[in-house]
């Protein structure tokens, strides 16, 4: 492999996306190491995560990276020890790319906590490209039901919004209040409804309002929008600090505001009275354990979970991010390989 080179997309000057950050470029095709399996991709997810290792919002790992953390593929070669898969297997690979498997956030089943955690599309090459690799521990098996396109959402955006699903502590029958409708949340709103849950959608698109009252929705309005009854619980998938406080306004005593992106931009002064007394609460979502990965496929396959898609051609990677930041789709934007 080390003499065939591919087409991949790298961020060689991080910063706005609308500029120069990224370059498609010719890389060697990656060799896997001990323990990993090389994937020839066929379909990547647009997650806003790879915006942000893009914009520079996110410190760099790897200089020239190349994005992307929802990938399907298949597997076109193993490393020496590796084990699970065979040649031909259709694969996931997803954000979490190893941990340590020795410090007591793993070892007590938090290892999405591990300090020696590495992620796929930031500190290691990811799926922007034609081939990539991952530790065959972590790759993901796929249900064989759904098409590529439909699976790559699923492996980032549905399964994080799946562990704030959970960190917002909703109870059966709760109320649930969304800001931000996108990749992540429309697939998170799809297991709450599925589980008895009203929910309330609050996000600047128009699309993106039309497809939450579409998939069952009790509300969808702007951002700023009051809400018809008080939540048990609300997420924050908008990377929007000044709405950390409108959301905290609109739990009910008890409630559970869960904040999932990795980027959240400065929250201002919060007002204990209004925002966080009567045992209101806030939390953070970090990365995802491959528990919670397993949990959630099962889910999505028990409740038909589907993801609203928009394909773009992996050489057109740069325009799908450009959409992406501007808001221009609903659901979320998958990659098709084109370059061959």
């Amino acid at each position: 492999m080390t003499d065939r080179t591919m087409r991949a997309w790298s961020v060689v000057a991080p910063g706005p996306v609308e500029g120069a950050a990224l370059r498609f470029v010719h890389k060697p095709v990656p060799v896997p190491g001990d323990g990993e399996l090389l994937v020839r991709v066929r379909a990547c997810g647009v997650c806003r995560t790879d915006l942000h290792v893009t914009e520079g919002d996110l410190a760099v790992h790897r200089r020239g990276v190349t994005p992307g953390h929802e990938v399907v593929g298949v597997v076109a070669g193993l490393g020496a020890g590796a084990s699970g898969f065979a040649l031909g297997d259709r694969v996931g690979v997803a954000w979490l790319r190893s941990t340590d498997g020795t410090c007591g956030h793993c070892l007590r089943g938090a290892e999405n906590l591990c300090p020696g955690s590495r992620y796929t599309g930031w500190d290691a090459d990811g799926g922007y490209a034609e081939y990539t690799t991952v530790p065959a521990a972590f790759a993901h098996p796929l249900p064989g039901d759904l098409a590529d396109v439909a699976l790559a959402p699923l492996l980032c955006a549905g399964i994080i919004g799946y562990r704030a699903l959970r960190r917002a502590g909703l109870p059966p029958g709760g109320r649930l209040g969304l800001y931000g409708f996108g990749g992540s949340a429309h697939l998170c709103a799809q297991v709450a409804l599925a589980e008895g849950a009203r929910v309330h959608v609050r996000t600047r698109g128009a699309a993106a309002r039309r497809l939450a009252l579409e998939l069952g929705a009790a509300s969808a309005g702007e951002v700023h929008e009051p809400l018809p009854e008080p939540l048990d619980s609300a997420i924050m998938f908008a990377p929007v600090g000044e709405l950390v406080p409108v959301a905290l306004r609109a739990l009910d005593r008890g409630g559970v505001l869960a904040v999932a992106g990795i980027h959240l931009t400065d929250i201002p002064p919060l007002h204990y009275e209004r925002e966080l007394f009567y045992e209101r609460e806030l939390r953070s979502v970090t990365a995802n354990t491959r528990e919670d990965a397993r949990e959630f496929l099962a889910l999505a396959a028990r409740y038909g979970v589907r993801a609203t898609t928009h394909t773009y051609p992996l050489s057109r990677a740069d325009e799908a991010l450009r959409d992406l930041k501007a808001g221009r789709f609903d659901g979320a934007a998958v990659l098709v390989n084109d370059v061959t």
